[in-house]
């Protein structure tokens, strides 16, 4: 059989996590239209059976940004290293927007084999789509696939072209297996994930989130952001705000799941190495 990883690299916001989900046709990480929404690295597995036996681990990675907070500053190490040592690397690129900086100084740091992904076409016309291939085609790179995340078109081209590069190996992960993120991670940002639908401005980078408990049915899950002006927008007026989050979150776990939820103040966590240190980046 065939097996190893693929890396999905890009910036921030052209689609990488919602490709990931509609290549595995389940959600197996977060998506939102704020910037930076990933911030570690996601594994997802897709087994392939025909035209032969294939695992492929793809990694979704958070979106290379120019960083002003050591937490940003991780988020793009951790998206750089996964560039090391895997066997396919896609280069995410939106269709609905010009080519800058940002897209070429990810794709200097892509192996030239690399493939390229240009995300969203469902968004734009065909002849916008073709002139951001002509753009991407001075990258050099191997392969060009115009692909929608959102609608599923090109994706089964792109996996395919995936799959078949793939040395000979053995399976990574048990047959069935999709993901390998943990329970507690997964409910933290499934928390995250809604606020993020609700919060503007600077809010979205402020707030991280964590399980502290987890007793089934009990889950406690704590919602940390960095200054006491913003506890007051996470819980809402009368607490709306913490009760749809909560409410959203229990439709997507198992029945019976009793979910606390806790607001604190962790000043400026995104600045502190202890901090970032203790949330995991």
């Amino acid at each position: 059989m065939r097996s190893g990883f693929a890396t999905l690299v890009g910036r921030p916001n052209v689609g990488k996590s919602t490709l990931l989900n509609t290549i595995l046709g389940t959600k197996v990480t977060i998506v939102s239209d704020k910037p930076q929404t990933t911030r570690a690295q996601v594994r997802g597995v897709l087994d392939v059976a025909a035209p032969e036996p294939a695992q492929v681990v793809f990694v979704d990675t958070p979106g290379i940004h120019k960083p002003r907070t050591p937490a940003g500053e991780r988020m793009n190490a951790a998206a750089v290293e996964s560039l090391g040592d895997v066997d396919v690397a896609c280069l995410v690129l939106d269709a609905t927007g010009p080519m800058g900086k940002g897209d070429r100084f990810v794709a200097a740091r892509v192996p030239g084999n690399a493939l390229c992904v240009m995300n969203k076409v469902d968004a734009a016309s065909p002849a916008e789509v073709a002139v951001q291939l002509a753009r991407a085609a001075e990258l050099d790179l191997a392969e060009y696939f115009p692909v929608s995340a959102k609608t599923g078109e090109g994706v089964e081209e792109l996996v395919a072209a995936v799959v078949a590069r793939m040395p000979e190996g053995p399976a990574y992960y048990p047959e069935g297996t999709v993901t390998d993120v943990a329970d507690a991670f997964w409910l933290a940002e499934l928390v995250r994930e809604q606020l993020l639908a609700v919060v503007r401005d600077e809010l979205p980078h402020s707030i991280a989130c964590r399980v502290t408990e987890w007793e089934w049915p009990r889950i406690r899950c704590e919602i940390l952001v960095e200054r006491d002006s913003q506890k007051g927008i996470v819980i809402g007026k009368g607490g709306l705000v913490l009760k749809a989050v909560g409410t959203a979150v229990r439709r997507q776990l198992r029945e019976g799941a009793h979910l606390e939820l806790a607001v604190k103040v962790d000043k400026d966590w995104q600045r502190r190495p202890s901090a970032l240190d203790r949330l995991g980046f």
